[in-house]
């Protein structure tokens, strides 16, 4: 990966660092917030048969954790192709 220039280098992983911390901070809040935080509020709702806190505890927070790694490929190609160091 070359970049044309030190400030390019920059803006590139300033903005790939503000991505990850973003899905790091959804993930969070899923895992901890959905599945320890608020599962007693949670776990009057229920899902698919199950209290939906013990839901997000057990698998939803691995669902989320999926998506968002997708949702990272995503937002890191179309990065790579802002900054013009996609492969061809």
């Amino acid at each position: 990966m070359a970049f044309e220039n030190n400030d390019k280098a920059a803006g590139y992983w300033r903005e790939n660092l503000r991505l990850v911390l973003g899905l790091l901070a959804i993930w969070a809040a899923v895992s901890f917030g959905c599945g320890i935080l608020f599962v007693d509020v949670l776990n009057e709702i229920t899902f698919m048969g199950f209290k939906l806190g013990f839901w997000f505890a057990q698998q939803g927070a691995m669902y989320v954790f999926v998506a968002l790694i997708f949702v990272y490929v995503a937002k890191a190609n179309a990065l790579d192709k802002k900054y013009n160091v996609h492969e061809d």
